[in-house]
């Protein structure tokens, strides 16, 4: 099993630092942060119960099983998950999954280590047969990033229709008409939920619905490029792309860039999530806030909660967390005189 200082080594930190990330301290900087947060994820490195005992750590131990293709939305996931369970006094395992049959085997032998409860990040939060084996088990879960629910499992997460809506519609607001959309993995509910708020903003303003602005994506960078290389080489291009997630609207800035596109004065890009992707691309992104690290902050809460006070477990099983436009550079009205062209 991996140590602190493998993790430390790898993160090119020292072991107290990977101590300060694990337990939640303010001291840290953000970016030291995310490198400690990802290097624990590349090595499912779970601190060691005895040391974590001696530290005044309780006995409550929960599962976080990931496998999500953006890195942006894993470490805020892994560092909200981190700072609760650090705050609960509770020792968390973190797992990755590779989506086929590997996920079932991670759950069972988490469920045969005597877990108490399991978090389940997309797109494991919508696995079947994941959420049936730990039903069977007894083993209490909750699904972030989701509106699905099933059975007496917790689910937390955004409206994604209605967010999607509003950022159609600023998009709409600032003129534009040609409005591209790159939809997500087809296997998550958030894609057909964000589509769907699409349709309905351009439905509202009258903009009849073009097939061929729509193209689809798979929430990752690469998936990103392809898309936008879609509908760049359309004969009538589209004057806006809101795309499903920050990282397929970081890969539409790039292929904007590489064809001599200005964003956001030939070419307005919106993205969705609010990752830390979205401020450290140029134009900064405008996008959807989804607090993604106090969603996986009150998924550890409500999990620890119904773990230690079973009697007393909240009725509500769907929990829906608010979400906010964040306007930054990548956005304009459309460009009235013709597109630059590059020579």
């Amino acid at each position: 099993m991996p140590t602190i200082s493998d993790v430390a080594a790898r993160a090119g930190v020292s072991p107290m630092t990977v101590s300060r990330v694990i337990n939640g301290e303010g001291n840290v900087r953000a970016k030291t942060r995310e490198t400690v947060n990802a290097a624990i994820a590349a090595l499912n490195y779970a601190p060691n119960p005895a040391a974590r005992s001696l530290a005044g750590a309780g006995a409550t131990r929960i599962g976080l099983l990931y496998s999500n293709p953006s890195a942006g939305f894993l470490s805020e996931f892994l560092l909200g998950s981190l700072e609760e369970a650090s705050r609960r006094d509770v020792q968390i395992v973190v797992e990755k999954c590779e989506l086929g049959h590997h996920e079932l085997a991670v759950a069972q032998h988490l469920i045969e280590g005597g877990i108490d409860g399991v978090v389940l990040s997309p797109p494991l939060s919508e696995t079947g047969g994941v959420i049936d084996l730990l039903a069977k088990a007894g083993v209490p879960a909750i699904a972030v990033a989701t509106s699905i629910q099933s059975g007496d499992m917790f689910t937390i997460g955004i409206d994604d229709r209605q967010a999607a809506t509003m950022m159609t519609q600023h998009i709409i607001d600032l003129g534009h008409r040609r409005i591209g959309f790159v939809a997500g993995d087809p296997n998550v509910s958030a894609t057909a939920r964000r589509f769907e708020g699409y349709v309905a903003a351009m439905d509202d303003a009258g903009i009849p619905f073009d097939p061929q602005l729509v193209t689809a994506g798979l929430f990752t960078y690469r998936s990103g490029l392809d898309a936008a290389e879609l509908l760049l080489d359309l004969d009538e291009p589209p004057t806006a792309i809101f795309a499903s997630n920050d990282d397929m609207a970081a890969a539409t800035i790039a292929v904007a860039h590489r064809r001599g596109i200005d964003v956001p004065g030939d070419l307005t890009v919106c993205g969705f999530d609010d990752t830390t992707l979205s401020t450290a691309i140029w134009p900064e992104l405008t996008t959807i806030h989804q607090p993604i690290a106090d969603m996986a902050r009150a998924a550890v809460d409500l999990l620890v909660s119904a773990i230690r006070h079973p009697a007393d477990a909240r009725a509500i099983r769907q929990h829906t967390i608010d979400f906010t436009l964040i306007r930054r550079q990548s956005d304009a009205p459309p460009r009235i005189r013709p597109r630059a062209k590059t020579t």
